[in-house]
C-alpha cells in the first residue's frame, strides 16, 4: 500500500524515508518547567517577584550559616568559662519568669486579683464575719472557764518545776548522807587496805626477781649416794 508516493511497508528497505520527512516541533524547556503566571501579573512583575524570592532565600541561607557559627562560638566561650548546660537552663528559666512578670497578661491578672481582694475585704459580709470572730475571741479570753484553765496550767507548771527541784535536792542529800555513813567508810577502808596489800605484794615479788644474790644464797645439793 502506498500513501502520497511513499512506501510505509515495515519490511520495505525505504521505511526510513518517512521519519526524514517529518517536521520537527520546537519545544521551549523554560516555558514547560515554569508554572503558569498567576492572574493579574504581567510577565515583568512575575520576573521581578521571582528575582526577589531568590534573593531572600539566599539571604536566609547566609543568615543560617552565620547563626550556626555564632552558636559554635557561644558554646566555646561557655566551655572556657566553665558554664554548664544547667546554668544555661537556670538563666533561661529566670529570664522566662521575668518576661512573664512584666507581661501584660500577668500585670492585668495581678491588678484584677488586687481589686477582688479589696472588694472582699471591704464587703459587709467580710467585715461582719471579722467583727463576730473578734467578739468571740474577746468573750472567750474573758470567760471564767478560760481564766481558770490558764491559772490551772500555770499552777501545774510551777508545781512540776518545784517537784523536780525537790527531787534533785533529795538525791543530792541522800548521796551525801551515804558517803558520810559508817558503813560506806568501813567499805572504803577495806578497799584501801586490799589495795595496799596488793601493791606491797607486787613490789616484793619484783624485788625478788631482780636480786643478784638470790640464787647464790641457797647451798648446792649433794646428789652423791651414801
Amino acid at each position: 500500500m502506498e500513501s502520497g508516493g511513499q512506501d510505509i511497508n515495515l519490511n520495505s528497505p525505504n521505511k526510513g524515508l518517512l521519519a526524514g520527512t517529518m517536521t520537527d516541533v520546537p519545544v521551549d524547556s523554560g516555558a514547560s518547567a515554569r508554572a503558569a503566571a498567576p492572574e493579574g501579573l504581567t510577565p515583568a512583575e512575575e520576573e521581578e517577584l521571582r528575582s526577589e524570592l531568590a534573593k531572600v532565600e539566599e539571604e536566609i541561607g547566609t543568615l543560617r550559616q552565620v547563626l550556626a557559627a555564632k552558636e559554635r562560638h557561644c558554646g566555646e566561650l561557655k566551655r572556657k568559662l566553665g558554664l554548664t548546660p544547667l546554668d544555661g537552663l537556670k538563666q533561661n528559666l529566670s529570664k522566662s519568669w521575668h518576661d512573664v512578670q512584666v507581661s501584660n497578661a500577668y500585670v492585668k491578672t495581678s491588678e484584677k486579683l488586687g481589686e477582688w481582694n479589696d472588694k472582699v475585704t471591704q464587703s459587709d459580709l467580710y467585715l461582719s464575719a471579722s467583727s463576730t470572730l473578734e467578739d468571740w475571741n474577746e468573750k472567750l479570753t474573758q470567760s471564767e472557764a478560760y481564766k481558770k484553765t490558764q491559772e490551772t496550767l500555770s499552777q501545774a507548771g510551777q508545781k512540776t518545776s518545784a517537784a523536780l527541784s525537790n527531787v534533785g535536792s533529795v538525791i543530792s542529800r541522800k548521796l551525801g548522807d551515804m558517803r558520810n555513813s559508817a558503813t560506806f567508810k568501813s567499805f572504803e577502808d577495806r578497799v584501801g587496805t586490799i589495795k595496799s596489800r596488793m601493791v606491797g605484794s607486787r613490789e616484793n615479788s619484783t624485788d625478788g626477781l631482780h636480786s643478784p644474790s638470790g640464787a647464790g644464797d641457797k647451798p648446792p645439793q649433794d646428789n652423791a649416794p651414801f
